[in-house]
């Protein structure tokens, strides 16, 4: 029996929950913004003093909220850079997110080692602009004297565990957060120091990685601390996700991931190889095109807002009699299609109504994430359940249509700060490890997330019949696009 938290650090707030260890039961909970940091003029809006962090913490952590605790997790955005000089100050504002400033770098760097697939095999991903190895390249192209003063590596929630134990001479990361770089392989589990010379041009110091169980260190005051890990990772972990298990988010972009035993190595580059928190990996696959879609359809429509959009398409059938989006607004990812636009496809007259495009819009969105999640299945991924996550997936068009579209049982959990939940349940599972009453291998069992449980029933053939249909005409106009 104890207490432990969770600190889940996200772009623009810090989020703390105090669990059970028995039974992951939120006792207590935190908040606080992020401070706004005023520019000087020059800022750029991805430049991020880590100090806020810290000032966000101690807000969200204030009025005793941590009394009691004995381990703490720490969850942080991921693709969060913090290059630290020789003494470990930093020699320049975190570099968070991904904006257009790397796209040339990333570029750079596929062509300096050899292109795409020379990436995969490297490290399991192609760079891209909003991973640190990315940003190091960036760096020394843009800010050389800064790149020549960078002797540290960290990602966010590195910096974090490693200002809360006090800044100690060892430094720590776990896997999670390593596969995001763009300089650790998954497949191997180790770092690729020459491409951090490549990007940066000299040699770093790079953080320990330790076990998913591993405690980076205890505090002064006796409080153990986890390994910590990304987000996403922590999110994963804390919605208690496992083999057979996919999860679909649903933003103004898409992802797909999905638990699986072995790192994949995918040379078309649309298979991000990340790991997971628990040991396991995660393979990712994004879309550039989701919600967004959607938010474009209702503006031509004009109707207000996407939950109207849902109302609308509800009044349409299966297959918006014969309309077809291809939902590549923006270009699309997966498949590669960086250059192209969206397709409205099957226009007849008795099509030609406003409740028949809102319903196709739905379609091709679930569809494009159906191509995602058959990529990972492509490679032997098992998908028994897809958790769908995101506020879109709350409304009756998308619930309605998506088990059937993708042809597996959805599972709409209920919302909830699943990352910080999942950062602390690997505190109770390191206190436990530490403690000898937990299994390094196997974590805590936790309650499951609170959730709405949709079969495809009766509905999966008139799915799967929509979904030949989004495919014949995804063929016909980008013939081969999936093809290696």
């Amino acid at each position: 029996m104890g207490i432990v938290a969770g600190l889940d650090s996200a772009p623009d707030f810090t989020r703390i929950v105090v669990c059970d260890t028995d039974t992951g039961a939120v006792l207590r909970q935190g908040y606080a913004q992020h401070p706004v940091q005023a520019s000087d003029g020059g800022g750029r809006p991805s430049d991020v003093d880590p100090q806020a962090w810290l000032l966000s913490l101690g807000e969200a952590a204030g009025g005793g909220l941590l009394e009691g605790v004995q381990a703490i997790g720490v969850s942080a955005q991921a693709n969060a850079l913090v290059p630290l000089d020789s003494q470990g100050n930093t020699v320049r504002p975190a570099m968070t997110g991904g904006d257009k400033r790397a796209q040339v770098a990333a570029a750079d760097l596929i062509d300096a080692l050899g292109g795409r697939e020379a990436w995969a095999q490297a490290v399991g991903c192609v760079p891209q602009a909003a991973q640190s190895v990315t940003k190091l390249r960036w760096m020394a192209r843009s800010e050389p004297e800064n790149a020549a003063r960078t002797a540290v590596l960290l990602q966010a929630h590195d910096w974090l565990v490693w200002q809360l134990l006090g800044r100690p001479v060892r430094r720590t990361t776990d896997r999670g957060g390593a596969s995001g770089t763009g300089y650790w392989a998954a497949a191997t589990g180790g770092y690729r120091a020459d491409l951090v010379e490549m990007a940066l041009g000299h040699q770093a110091m790079l953080p320990e990685v330790i076990g998913p169980a591993d405690a980076a260190g205890t505090t002064p005051e006796g409080l153990l601390i986890s390994a910590g890990t990304g987000e996403t990772m922590a999110a994963a972990f804390g919605l208690g996700i496992g083999l057979g298990d996919a999860v679909v988010s649903l933003g103004a972009s898409g992802s797909v991931m999905a638990v699986h035993p072995e790192a994949l190595v995918d040379q078309s580059g649309m298979i991000t190889s990340l790991a997971d928190a628990t040991g396991m990996h995660l393979p990712v696959v994004t879309t550039l095109n989701a919600v967004r879609a959607l938010r474009g359809t209702a503006e031509l429509l004009g109707v207000p807002d996407l939950e109207s959009l849902s109302d609308l398409a509800m009044k349409s059938t299966p297959g918006a009699h014969g309309l077809v989006l291809l939902p590549y607004l923006e270009g699309e990812r997966t498949p590669n299609l960086p250059h192209t636009a969206g397709t409205l496809a099957g226009l007849r007259r008795e099509s030609m109504k406003p409740e028949h495009l809102a319903r196709a819009a739905f379609e091709g969105m679930l569809c494009g994430l159906a191509d995602a999640l058959d990529v990972l299945r492509g490679r032997g991924v098992e998908v028994r359940r897809v958790f769908l996550l995101g506020q879109a997936a709350e409304l009756p068009a998308v619930q309605s249509a998506a088990p059937a579209l993708f042809g597996a049982q959805v599972i709409v959990p209920q919302p909830a700060d699943y990352a910080a939940i999942g950062a602390a349940r690997q505190a109770a599972w390191a206190l436990g490890v530490s403690q000898g009453t937990l299994d390094p291998r196997n974590p805590p069992v936790w309650q499951g997330a609170v959730a709405q449980v949709l079969d495809p029933g009766e509905d999966l053939a008139v799915g799967q019949a929509v979904r030949q249909q989004y495919v014949s005409v995804r063929e016909q106009t980008h013939p081969g696009a999936f093809r290696p």
